[in-house]
């Protein structure tokens, strides 16, 4: 079978990385024929700030049978590129998706604003998603946080050089939920890490130069982080959609 070229917008991944993708559709449309629907790569290798050897290359897998044989035709392929190249699959099914929007509002928000699509149609394109399930989810994933921060706090003193890299992935983990809680409030902002935080730090009076800076003084960002998640869910707690 012969391999098409990957999407230019593929091009900022390494050259080993993108081959490892490439080989992984072909196998894929090998295996599954008619029934795979769609590949769509988002996250960090379309959005930006993908890092070689630091950052997973996200893929959704859609399919149209799910039954044991199309999945057991299709795991060695996966199985390799997880291993070989840290790409990541989430296997959906193209019937479950509009249903499944109630509760993976976020997710499929991130995905449908910036992606690529490897195969097939594109999947998203005509999704409905409510803005009180968005509301909701913004709600949990905001609440979980800030339980998780207390337990990172606790353990910081024994595990002091650990805080940086702990305080970098919350961050990295509240860039979904309060893009959509901004967009929610009415305030469009490039989806990136930075200008997430810039902006909610400006609507939740909080200091983002302290936030920013979790390598030099990570718990002054702590600090900020917390009170930023606390004015955040009191405000998604009011918020009438």
């Amino acid at each position: 079978m012969e391999s098409k070229q990957l999407p230019s917008v593929m091009g900022k991944l390494p050259s080993v990385v993108a081959a490892k993708l490439e080989a992984l559709r072909d196998s894929l449309v090998q295996a599954l024929g008619e029934d795979l629907q769609a590949l769509v790569v988002y996250g960090s290798a379309v959005r930006g700030g993908y890092v070689d050897g630091r950052s997973d290359v996200d893929l959704l897998v859609v399919v149209r049978d799910d039954g044991r044989a199309k999945l057991e035709a299709i795991g060695n392929a996966l199985l390799l590129a997880r291993t070989s190249a840290r790409i990541e699959s989430m296997i959906l099914r193209g019937d479950e998706l509009q249903k499944a929007a109630d509760v993976f509002p976020l997710l499929y928000d991130d995905v449908r604003s910036r992606h690529v699509l490897l195969h097939g149609e594109d999947p998203f394109a005509a999704l409905e998603i409510s803005d009180a399930h968005r509301r909701l989810r913004v709600e949990q994933e905001l609440r979980e946080a800030r339980i998780r921060l207390r337990l990172l706090l606790s353990e910081a003193p024994m595990l002091p050089r650990q805080l940086p890299g702990a305080v970098a992935r919350k961050i990295k983990q509240l860039r979904s939920p309060l893009h959509a809680l901004l967009r929610l409030r009415g305030r469009e902002v490039d989806d990136g890490i930075e200008p997430v935080m810039r902006e909610a730090c400006s609507l939740y009076e909080a200091d983002a130069g302290a936030l920013l800076r979790f390598e030099e003084a990570p718990q002054a960002a702590y600090d900020v982080l917390t009170g930023l998640l606390d004015a955040a869910i009191a405000d998604v707690d009011v918020l009438e959609v």
